[in-house]
Parts: structure tokens; C-alpha cells; sequence
């Protein structure tokens, strides 16, 4: 398998990770989880109608790495730069990048550069 870029992912259709925020991250022995506001356009089954003040749809949502065997360059929340929204919440930017390889993948932002050693995607949209 060569490496997949996540706009290529079934998972993905309809969803804009350059336009979605962290909101956190988490991990554990085995899992890295984020917690986003993903932005959703009308080609996701997840799409609804814009609030007026919204750019498309925005839901939060988690994207995990489960079953994760190595972890390189995570730095940790408190140590990683976050810009303040106008209505006083905070957030780390966007991913930039998130890559499918063989060995894993690789993910990047302002949060930082990413290397999870195997394990399996998972993609949720809180509805």
C-alpha cells in the first residue's frame, strides 16, 4: 500500500480537516484521540443547513487511532501554542495533513508533526 492522503479516505467525504479546529487531544498506552469542530459540506451525509453566522456546517466530532503500537512528536496541550475565539474558547488550529501509510500515519498542524506506528482510523461525527 503506498500512502493515502485523508481527502482520499471514505471516511472523509464531504469533510474539510484544513477547516476543522482541535479542541484537544488525549492519549493513552494504545489511542491518541482529538477532539474537533469538523467542518461539513453538502457532499457528507452529516451536512446540515449553516447557522447564519457559520461558514458551511460545523459539528464536533473525534478522530481516534486505536490499537497504536509507537507515538512520535505529540507535544502535550499545555506546552502547544492555541489561539482564543472571540466567544472566549480556545483552540490548536487545524491538521494540515493527515496521511495513511503503511506503517501507520502521519499527521501535522499547528499542534505539530505526528508519527502513530500502526493502529486503525476511527472518525466520528457527534450527532
Amino acid at each position: 500500500m503506498k500512502e493515502m492522503d485523508w481527502r482520499n479516505l471514505e471516511e472523509f467525504k464531504g469533510i474539510d480537516l484544513n477547516d476543522s479546529f482541535i479542541l484537544s487531544w488525549e492519549q493513552s498506552t494504545e489511542k491518541l484521540t482529538f477532539e474537533l469542530i469538523i467542518s461539513i459540506w453538502p457532499e457528507s451525509e452529516f451536512y446540515t443547513k449553516p447557522h447564519p453566522d457559520e461558514y458551511t456546517c460545523y459539528r464536533k466530532g473525534t478522530l481516534s487511532f486505536t490499537g497504536i503500537e509507537s507515538l512520535v512528536g505529540l507535544a502535550s496541550m499545555e506546552s502547544t501554542r492555541y489561539s482564543t475565539d472571540p466567544d472566549g474558547s480556545i483552540d490548536y488550529g487545524n491538521i494540515d495533513s493527515l496521511v495513511k501509510s503503511e506503517r501507520g500515519f502521519n499527521l501535522g498542524g499547528e499542534f505539530g508533526e505526528v508519527t502513530v506506528g500502526g493502529g486503525k482510523l476511527h472518525f466520528e461525527i457527534h450527532t
